[in-house]
């Protein structure tokens, strides 16, 4: 499993109070995938401001496939939130440096996935989202996504250009994101996305990314 190394446990954020630092917490629906990918692009990143320090902890990392469901991560980044809100005002840290916590899962075949949205926006916690699966905004970085995939990852899945080898496809590799590609996959996201009427929820919205926020408002980067 790809790993960022010393970000697997969440601890506590203590910046000083001129410094210009911020912590990311990143509950993952993927054991593999998705930490492989921040791993990857945060190795090229050009950040937005790099006078900002963005401290990215994979918060549970070690946690067994039954406690990755959507509702249980907001559950765990909900208290994670808290703690860290009460944590950054006693020591008086600006609001706009307070640690942010992120959900990063998909639609695939889970139930309840409006309410752990609803119940995210309510306690602060962002989430990245995407349905039918994370290998949309995969797919995003090499082409245009048309159609729709009948709310089946395997069906997105397989138009990826890699998608013969099936150990490849769960790791995330630096080959298979080509370099400078942010800016192509986020413009094809959004264009993806205006598809959808803004009255139909994000759980119907079939194909649909948001990972784009979650790079540029999470992790500060402005392109890899």
């Amino acid at each position: 499993m790809a790993r960022t190394k010393g970000r697997e446990s969440p601890g506590r954020a203590k910046p000083k109070r001129d410094q210009r630092r911020r912590v990311v917490y990143v509950f993952t629906e993927g054991e593999v995938t998705e930490p492989g990918y921040i791993e990857v692009i945060r190795e090229r990143a050009v950040y937005a401001d790099p006078a900002v320090r963005v401290d990215v902890h994979i918060a549970n990392a070690s946690a067994p496939t039954s406690q990755r469901k959507p509702l249980t991560l907001v559950e765990a980044a909900a208290r994670l939130m808290r703690r860290e809100a009460r944590e950054a005002k006693r020591m008086g840290v600006k609001k706009e440096f307070w640690p942010q916590v992120w959900c990063l899962f998909d639609r695939d075949e889970h139930q309840s996935v409006d309410t752990a949205l609803k119940n995210a926006k309510d306690a602060d916690v962002r989430v990245a989202f995407s349905h039918p699966c994370f290998e949309v905004w995969r797919l995003l970085h090499h082409k245009d996504v048309t159609g729709t995939f009948g709310g089946v990852c395997g069906e997105a899945t397989k138009r990826l250009p890699f998608a013969k080898s099936t150990a490849k496809i769960k790791a995330v590799l630096p080959e298979q994101i080509p370099r400078d590609s942010f800016t192509h996959a986020r413009k094809r996201a959004l264009k993806l996305n205006a598809a959808h009427g803004d009255h139909l929820p994000k759980s119907l919205r079939d194909p649909y990314t948001d990972v784009y926020e979650f790079v540029e408002d999470g992790l500060g980067i402005a392109s890899y």
